[in-house]
């Protein structure tokens, strides 16, 4: 499909979407104002309330077929969708989910030439069988299940033929949004979302790359019995074909048939925010796509102990965080803390937030009117922000500006270098982690891994020491 098409596809199903909501904003101001004046002119008659929850439906399926059509990055940004839940009607999150792990396969005959050309030989001759019918189909590739010739149960992941050149094009046609995006919000550096989304998808598509990753990320957390990785097939994996051994378990939002397993929720979404802020603020290497399809929850026996292993899978999306992003993290963390402003401000500018010439002054008085709504908050959790009324999100996030004054704190902002795999990383995870169990305080959980880093740095502060180097690059 050529870049006109699919821009021209996109662009008329988002059409189409938004021409269906300014008729339904159109109604709703009209009927508003025949209700009277006072607090229930903002009130709406229920057929155009019942009316909207259609129209969010239509939009929904429609939207999904749109991405399913497409492919290739558009059904990355279903995903990511569907997890942000929250900040659209519900009907999208119910619809976009199934891009998490229900995308239409390709067929097998389609990919037998992948094997051909890794391995010179077919299926029948490197496998003692493998299943023609997928285990899983996502963006860029899917899953087979095999049998070695020694028996073992192994997963092979394919990559689509072809699907390099698609995702060319579809970066092309984000290019032009981003462009457009520009003109009207003129935040620094934004084309960095662009750059940073065209190295992701270059490391998703080497599975080479992608089997180093796994292997790292394995040794990280050597020796903790909750947490598992399938192991790579060495001889069986190439920059198309990756083959590791097959991994059991339940899907993690699966919280019926968890239970049933006698696994509680809560310690699964519990274990799998420890293991992320493990991954981020320890290691430095981190899981940038942690989609509900990516983790499994695999029951212990009596004999190893009882209790559960978080199962992690897909690590094509691993990155490395630089220094300067988590010792900012941290700085605006002790800052939120402390209730210091200043301190926030210093995190943002060692994160690369503050452009060159910046207003501090105006930065520091955002942050503090921001800050002060947000601790008038007691719940202050994700799954909180999640069943937030959208003009309660609108209160919070105004900076409560003066319109030039806006206009300068957009200046005073650039994005930062790799801020968009933390940034996608975060919103993936913690929306995750909601869905699983909706009380549980993230902020809470980070206290083991955040506290420990923050005396380090007093005592090399005190101590006139520097930290390890600041430069590091997503892991290549």
């Amino acid at each position: 499909m050529t870049l006109a098409v699919r821009l021209l596809r996109a662009l008329f199903a988002f059409s189409v979407i938004l021409t269906s909501y300014l008729i339904q904003l159109g109604l709703a101001r009209v009927f508003a104002r025949r209700l009277g004046s006072g607090a229930a002119a903002r009130e709406l008659p229920g057929w155009l309330v019942e009316r909207r929850a259609r129209v969010d439906q239509k939009n929904a399926r429609r939207l999904l077929r749109v991405m399913l059509k497409l492919r290739g990055v558009f059904i990355k940004l279903g995903q990511v969708l569907s997890i942000m839940g929250g900040f659209l009607p519900r009907a999208y999150g119910k619809e976009l989910e199934q891009l998490q792990d229900q995308v239409p396969p390709h067929p097998f005959s389609d990919l037998e030439a992948a094997l051909r050309a890794s391995f010179g030989r077919s299926a029948g001759e490197l496998f003692a069988s493998i299943e023609r019918a997928p285990l899983a189909a996502a963006s860029l590739g899917q899953v087979h299940v095999a049998r070695l010739r020694d028996g073992r149960k192994v997963a092979v992941k394919f990559l689509y033929p072809g699907i390099r050149g698609i995702i060319a094009v579809d970066l092309r046609v984000l290019r032009l949004a981003i462009l457009v995006y520009k003109r009207f919000v003129p935040v620094g550096h934004i084309e960095r979302v662009h750059e940073s989304l065209v190295d992701l998808l270059r490391r998703e598509t080497d599975y080479l790359h992608e089997a180093a990753c796994m292997e790292r990320m394995a040794q990280n957390f050597e020796g903790d019995a909750g947490v598992a990785f399938p192991d790579v097939i060495h001889e069986l994996t190439t920059r198309d074909v990756l083959t590791m051994t097959f991994m059991e378990g339940i899907k993690i939002t699966r919280l019926d048939a968890l239970r049933t397993a006698g696994v509680e929720p809560s310690d699964v979404a519990l274990r799998l925010v420890q293991v992320f802020y493990k991954m981020l603020f320890a290691d430095r290497f981190f899981h940038a796509d942690p989609h509900p399809g990516n983790f499994l929850v695999a029951a212990r026996s009596a004999e190893e102990g009882g209790g559960f292993r978080l199962v992690v899978l897909d690590f094509g999306a691993i990155c490395e965080a630089r220094d300067e992003l988590i010792d900012g993290l941290l700085d605006i963390l002790k800052g939120i803390f402390a209730q210091d402003d200043a301190a926030v401000v210093r995190g943002f500018r060692r994160m690369g937030f503050v452009a060159p010439g910046g207003n501090d002054a105006l930065l520091e008085r955002t942050v503090k009117s921001y800050f002060a709504k947000l601790l008038k908050i007691q719940d202050r959790t994700p799954a909180a922000l999640m069943r937030a009324r959208p003009e309660q999100l609108e209160k919070l996030a105004d900076p409560e500006l003066e319109r030039g004054e806006l206009q300068e704190l957009m200046r005073s902002f650039e994005y930062p270098e790799d801020w968009f795999y933390v940034e996608r990383a975060c919103v993936l995870l913690f929306w995750l982690a909601a869905q699983i169990d909706p009380n549980l305080d993230t902020m809470a959980v980070g206290f083991p891994y955040l506290m420990p880093l923050m005396a380090q740095r007093e005592a090399r502060a005190e101590s006139g020491g520097s930290g390890p180097s600041s430069r590091r690059s997503p892991a290549r």
